[in-house]
């Protein structure tokens, strides 16, 4: 969870009010923050905020917590308005950029009087969300230049790096772009988002100044704002242009707080033209009973509103539901509970009162964990040994390395890491993994797991469902087909089920040695010996022969 520093009298400042220390550590929750340290430093108090929620950029800042606590204590209410004033600024893109970084956004924002503490968020609150919400820059990279200095339009454009040489930031003489990658700190640390691409990405104004090269490092003569800096011009670029246009948004209203006044600038495209930043209220709606319902406080349909309207929403209720605008700086509002959520932050957690239950209720292991847990026992009594692997999956992993057509599968929108960028639809890719990483153990080695698998289903609300599902590899020099079966018939005669094997053609496993499982006319599994193509690409060394089945038909000898 992002952490930063903020200076109590600066935040006071912003909220236009003074509190205590312990005051403040209440005012934080309101901000989905806790006070994590505090210290003194010449004579003034400073805090160390711990945020609770990596959807909430706008909250990272003492300009996002100020704007947050002047609303939930009912100084402001309703939706925020920030005006906008085109400007006649156009910056043109590069169509070369399509695979190398495509999207960029832009804005202004001036009359702005900085100082040491307004500097220090501006800088921190870019830091933060480029590398939370933006993945280390990957998704969302962000530029601030003094605006004062510079000549539009301005041009994002794709060079040759033998062709750049400009000062970065923080740096005495010029430097090539790969120069710049080997040498310069943030080179060394973001270079790898670019490097090896035929052209990197370069924003230059219409004097043919650098600006910066995205998504690494601004330029130094031009790239640096400063407590003199009146006019602030701001770059952000990405793969996504809805991402880069909400952290345009965070970036803009956090400077309005401190006094600036937001200018749009045109962004031309080959194709299209985009106008940002793009301050348009989102909208959603939620029914007054539900929120009502789960808050577990008594609330009328005017204190909902109430505080709703002191978390940023402008409320209109109409026949039961509250019809709802919020900010374009928030992007975190995806099902209702997410708005329950505000109520109960703008009630205040710690004013609720709790309650004893009034009923006695006795608790209980849940059937089906037995169940499962009764499979691990016969697999063990079968001489298998368990291994437990992560759901986090990836693409590669789930069909490549499985030598079978990709499909679709749950990815992880902003992944961390690209080896955990989806949740796995099937078990024998964790198992191969597993035997690729322990080839210098003894043979045979003969596993299972029973694990959860993750698939699409349009007719649920979450379009997913979690199955649990059983999978068994064994590996040794003279595994077969057989071997596996044999597991799989002293399975099916413990629970009682009876089934019968349909020769398939599958990616995965050798032809002719694959078959499908089926149980009252249901397919359940699969079973085979494992492809030599998978083998070598899982790094493994012996034949493996494996099988994998869904747990929940078995359940009760249910086959629904």
């Amino acid at each position: 969870m992002p952490k930063f520093d903020v200076a109590k009298h600066d935040l006071e400042r912003l909220v236009g009010k003074e509190f205590t220390v312990e005051e403040w550590e209440d005012l934080f929750l309101y901000a989905k923050c806790e006070l994590d340290d505090l210290w003194e430093h010449e004579g003034k108090i400073y805090f160390k905020a711990d945020a609770k929620d990596t959807n909430r950029p706008d909250l990272w800042s003492a300009e996002g917590i100020a704007r947050q606590v002047r609303w939930a204590l009912g100084m402001t209410k309703g939706l925020p308005r920030y005006e906008i004033e085109k400007s006649d600024v156009v910056v043109y893109v590069d169509e070369k950029l399509k695979d190398i970084r495509p999207y960029g956004v832009y804005a202004i924002v001036e009359g702005l009087k900085l100082d040491e503490e307004a500097l220090k968020q501006i800088i921190q609150l870019q830091e933060k969300v480029a590398l939370t919400l933006g993945r280390r820059r990957k998704e969302v990279a962000i530029g601030t230049f003094d605006f004062d200095k510079l000549e539009p339009p301005f041009y994002y454009k794709a060079l040759e790096p033998e062709k750049i040489k400009f000062i970065p930031l923080n740096s005495e003489g010029e430097m090539t772009a790969d120069e710049i990658l080997e040498k310069h700190e943030k080179g060394k640390e973001y270079g790898h988002l670019i490097k090896g691409k035929p052209y990197y990405p370069l924003l230059v104004d219409s004097g043919g100044n650098v600006l910066s090269m995205p998504p690494v490092i601004n330029s130094e003569t031009h790239g640096k704002v400063t407590e003199n800096t009146r006019n602030i011009f701001i770059d952000i670029t990405g793969w996504h242009l809805e991402k880069i246009m909400l952290a345009l948004n965070v970036i803009v209203t956090a400077l309005a707080e401190r006094g600036g006044k937001i200018k749009s600038v045109k962004v031309v495209y080959k194709d299209f033209e985009v106008e940002s930043p793009d301050l348009t209220p989102k909208e959603f709606e939620v029914e007054l009973d539900y929120i009502k319902k789960l808050t577990g406080v008594e609330l009328s349909d005017e204190e909902v509103k109430d505080l709703l309207e002191r978390m940023f929403y402008e409320v209109e209720l109409v026949n039961g539901k509250a019809k709802l605008k919020y900010p374009a700086f928030r992007n975190d509002i995806m099902h209702p509970r997410d708005v329950l959520e505000d109520v109960l932050i703008a009630y205040g957690y710690n004013n609720i009162e709790p309650e004893e239950p009034k009923l006695a209720v006795q608790g209980k292991g849940d059937d089906f964990i037995d169940f499962e847990n009764a499979v691990r026992d016969l697999m063990v009594g079968f001489g298998l040994q368990e291994v437990m692997t992560f759901n986090l999956t990836n693409r590669e992993a789930q069909f490549g390395k499985m030598n079978i057509p990709e499909e679709d599968i749950v990815e992880i929108e902003n992944p961390i890491s690209q080896k955990w960028s989806a949740l796995r639809r099937w078990l024998l890719p964790s198992l191969m993994e597993f035997l690729g990483q322990n080839t210098h153990e003894e043979y045979p080695q003969k596993i299972f797991e029973v694990g959860k698998v993750t698939l699409i289903d349009e007719n649920r609300e979450t379009k997913t469902v979690s199955e649990s599902k059983l999978g068994v590899a064994i590996a040794h020099p003279k595994v077969t087909f057989t071997e596996a079966k044999e597991v799989l018939d002293s399975l099916m005669h413990h629970l009682g089920v009876k089934y019968e094997l349909k020769e398939i053609e599958y990616g995965s496993f050798i032809p002719g040695r694959a078959g499908e499982i089926i149980v009252e006319g249901k397919s359940i599994g699969i079973i085979g010996e494992v492809h030599p193509q998978v083998l070598e690409n899982w790094g493994i060394e012996m034949p493996v022969a494996a099988f994998e089945v869904f747990l929940r038909p078995f359940y009760r000898g249910s086959f629904l």
